[in-house]
């Protein structure tokens, strides 16, 4: 059970090593583009070229489809990026079913696992295998590999990794289940596990005020998507957008303005990738710094963020010397 690409390394890896996949059941196709033709789960196109059996229930509990997981009479369940799960679906198959988490659990329990871990700077993260039961990520552990987060890892590069660690991970717990060899292990308690919540449009907001490595973490960990986004505003805009300081030279207010509070001629830019460039300087924070060509630097607590590639609400991914082209006025702007 699963739905993007995430969980097809998984189940390719499955097929090819000679398992009895009996089926796999995954989200319904929804309208996606401007023709609002239907689009498939990643899960389900690869299903469906491995001559699969595929199931698309609206609801869990429908009685249709649990009639039909039925008669596929499943010996274990698995589950990867899929969705919660009622007890009557995860406890149908004879041996269980087991998730597959994006994390070293009980850290980062939730839907934003490799967001989460990015954004916080962790340099080490992992998958685990567990078993589901009524709780949200907290079932018995199979197994668990770290896998390492190097300074320039993206939530899509470490996606990736996990993906290909996660996928070994998976075919390994099917072996000790199949050889009788399952030995669970309850999670470790730790205090105050950290959360991995959803990630919502606000939530990848650039408060430039912040620190310059929280800024660049911030950038890397939402990058490609849903991607870390600020506004760039023509002529410096008011006070309040220049983020005017306190005394300590913190910001007055970290929230995420909405763009009808901006001036007319504000543009809404994502930044998909940068550096941290550690310098002194007087400027406020948001501060652009360009030559106007080749590169654009923004001012935050303890130097710039050399921003690297960025794209302009309706516009296409670019380079900062292609964006600057189309961009004569940089230096009168500010980020906000």
């Amino acid at each position: 059970m699963g739905t993007p690409e995430f969980a097809v390394d998984s189940l390719r890896t499955l097929v090819e090593q000679g398992y009895n996949v009996v089926g796999v059941v995954t989200v319904p196709d929804k309208p996606a583009g401007r023709g609002l033709k239907l689009s498939e789960s990643a899960v389900k196109k690869y299903a469906v070229s491995a001559g699969l059996p595929v199931l698309q229930p609206v609801k869990m509990k429908d009685p249709g489809f649990l009639r039909e997981l039925g008669s596929w009479a499943p010996d274990l369940g698995i589950v990867i990026a899929f969705r919660m799960l009622p007890e009557e679906v995860f406890s149908a198959p004879r041996y269980g079913t087991f998730n597959l988490h994006a994390s070293l659990l009980p850290d980062y329990r939730g839907a934003a696992p490799i967001n989460r871990a990015v954004m916080n700077g962790e340099t080490v993260t992992g998958v685990t295998t567990f078993m589901l039961n009524r709780g949200m990520d907290t079932g018995d552990i199979i197994g668990a590999r770290e896998v390492p987060v190097s300074e320039d890892d993206t939530a899509g590069s470490l996606h990736d990794k996990l993906m290909e660690t996660g996928a070994g991970l998976v075919l390994e717990s099917v072996g000790k289940i199949a050889a009788g060899e399952l030995d669970l292990k309850p999670q470790p308690q730790v205090a105050v596990p950290k959360p991995a919540p959803k990630i919502f449009r606000e939530d990848c907001y650039i408060r430039w005020g912040n620190d310059i490595g929280t800024i660049y973490n911030h950038i890397r960990g939402l990058s490609p998507y849903p991607a870390a986004w600020g506004y760039l505003v023509r002529g410096g805009g008011p006070e309040c957008v220049a983020k005017e300081l306190n005394e300590q030279g913190e910001l007055q207010s970290s929230s995420c303005p909405p763009m009808e509070a901006m001036p007319d001629d504000t543009v809404q830019v994502k930044i998909f990738s940068a550096r941290k460039v550690y310098d002194h300087h007087p400027g406020v924070y948001g501060t652009i710094v360009s030559d106007g060509k080749s590169f654009i630097r923004v001012a935050c607590k303890g130097g710039y963020i050399d921003i690297a590639e960025l794209q302009a609400a309706g516009k296409k991914r670019m380079t900062v010397p292609e964006f600057l082209r189309g961009f004569k006025d940089i230096a009168s702007c500010i980020f906000a």
